[in-house]
């Protein structure tokens, strides 16, 4: 009889806890990344735009700018919507774009209006005239400071090696200058504010491609990883408790030395100990073949976000990591030639979207 009434009270607290766990409410926010492919406007600036210019080599015109705002906008009010979550991004962190006003232009789209997304943006001193931004629901996120951060590297830092390596074809060519041969690239750009009321602290990045090859152009990025792992230790530094998402382009995977030496990110979250600890959940997925972009039919995760330890092991009653993926819906791929499963990419005979897919996490805290 009493091993009766012990299962029946047993029954009763499963009963309770499970009622108790459904009624949690949570508040979600999605963190996103997406290389917006050379988002240039049709105006002669005073930076490296001639070919995108009407009478450029891309024939670039009003109407195919028009449509390349429309196409980015379709992708980035749907980036990481699901049955869960409904809302578009509150932050995207994007590259490859000319300056403050295509973003200014993007926001404004239909599709975007309605988000209210305020802008961050600096003009970088790369040679190609292409810049990192970021967007940011004005709703949710009061911003309190931003910078631009120059990355200073130069071309005897390069690889030297005794076999060739072969060329990479890439739009982003590396270019130096000649005199103090330094190699002009992306700023890293960092910004801190309170989502919420709560700090956080975001750096966009678009480190330096693979022009000249893999190997001979590694220690461009790994500097850029060092220069990563610089900020991070100073936000640690003024704020022990400080939570930071780095995000990017890396032109690198999360098993280079850029990323695992440099930044030191983590593989797993068990890994996470003090507070300068990051943890990049796409080197998992990279594991697991997940591509945010493909190169000579090989797949692979150059875009990606990662996470502060204070994501990882804080209490749910603030904001902490939920999870990562990569958005790629159909209509976002190329469905048949040579390139059937790239990126859909927008072209001279092609409107598409970029050749890359964007990145996301979700930041999910429980609301009382």
């Amino acid at each position: 009889m009493r091993i009766n009434k012990l299962i029946a009270l047993l029954i009763v607290l499963f009963a309770m806890q499970g009622a108790n766990a459904q009624a949690k409410k949570y508040k979600i926010h999605t963190v996103a990344f997406y290389n917006l492919e050379n988002l240039f406007d049709t105006i002669n600036n005073p930076n490296n735009d001639e070919e995108w210019l009407p009478n450029g080599s891309q024939n670039w015109t009003g109407e195919k700018y028009k449509r390349k705002l429309q196409n980015m906008a379709r992708v980035i009010a749907e980036i990481g919507t699901n049955d869960q979550q409904k809302e578009s991004p509150t932050f995207l962190g994007v590259c490859e774009v000319e300056n403050r006003g295509v973003l200014e232009d993007l926001v404004k789209e239909p599709l975007l209006i309605d988000k209210q997304y305020g802008v961050v943006h600096f003009d970088s001193p790369d040679k190609r005239g292409i810049d990192v931004g970021l967007l940011y629901k004005k709703k949710n996120f009061t911003l309190t400071s931003y910078t631009n951060v120059p990355l200073y590297i130069y071309k005897d830092q390069e690889k030297k090696s005794k076999k060739e390596e072969k060329e990479e074809i890439t739009d982003d060519a590396i270019a130096e200058d000649l005199s103090s041969k330094r190699v002009y690239t992306r700023d890293q750009l960092l910004v801190t504010g309170f989502l919420d009321g709560e700090e956080i602290n975001i750096i966009v990045n678009h480190w330096p491609s693979r022009s000249g090859g893999e190997k001979k152009s590694s220690p461009f990025r790994e500097a850029a990883g060092a220069l990563n792992r610089k900020i991070m230790d100073s936000l640690v530094k003024i704020n022990p408790n400080a939570k930071i998402i780095t995000m990017g382009d890396l032109n690198d995977g999360s098993y280079n030395k850029s990323v695992k030496v440099e930044i030191g990110a983590k593989l797993k979250k068990s890994e996470l100990q003090s507070a300068g600890d990051i943890y990049n959940p796409f080197e998992q997925m990279a594991k697991e073949g997940h591509a945010s972009l493909f190169y000579r039919d090989s797949g692979d995760i150059f875009d990606q976000i990662m996470v502060s330890e204070r994501f990882i092991n804080s209490d749910s009653s603030t904001y902490k990591y939920w999870k990562a993926g990569i958005y790629n819906k159909p209509f976002m791929i190329q469905t048949t030639g040579q390139y059937k499963g790239y990126p859909l990419r927008h072209s001279a005979t092609e409107e598409g979207f970029s050749d890359h897919f964007p990145v996301y996490v979700y930041l999910i805290k429980e609301v009382k």
